[in-house]
């Protein structure tokens, strides 16, 4: 599994927007075979900082899905309501492997991965 992290910096007077985004964001990775962990939002004091999680089964998985961006109809209209509100002003990606609850009844990480870093 693979999960992407995107940082974004958005215009904290645009929320709304950001949130139609998020929301038609979610269900296109839904949609496309992705598990979406869902958008996180500045919730006290000034904030102009959001996240988002999402995972797919490996990174072929994500690459077909990331090969519709520009492509298809949804995908494009989805980025239509960042770009008309401007609502993100800037944004990165990063890709992590979770180390999840269950995966210490298995008794450590999984194989090939070294035991040595904490």
């Amino acid at each position: 599994m693979i999960t992407c992290v995107v940082r974004y910096t958005i215009d904290p007077k645009k929320i709304a927007a950001f949130e139609r985004f998020g929301t038609r964001w979610m269900e296109l990775v839904q949609a496309h075979g992705g598990t979406h962990h869902g958008y996180f939002l500045p919730a006290e004091g000034a904030s102009d900082e959001a996240l988002a999680l999402f995972s797919f089964p490996s990174l072929a998985a994500y690459e077909e899905y990331r090969g519709l961006f520009g492509q298809d109809p949804a995908f494009i209209e989805a980025d239509r309501i960042r770009d008309e509100s401007g609502c993100v002003l800037r944004y990165e990606r990063t890709f992590m492997r979770p180390l999840l609850p269950g995966d210490l009844a298995a008794g450590g990480p999984p194989s090939g991965e070294s035991e040595d870093i904490a």
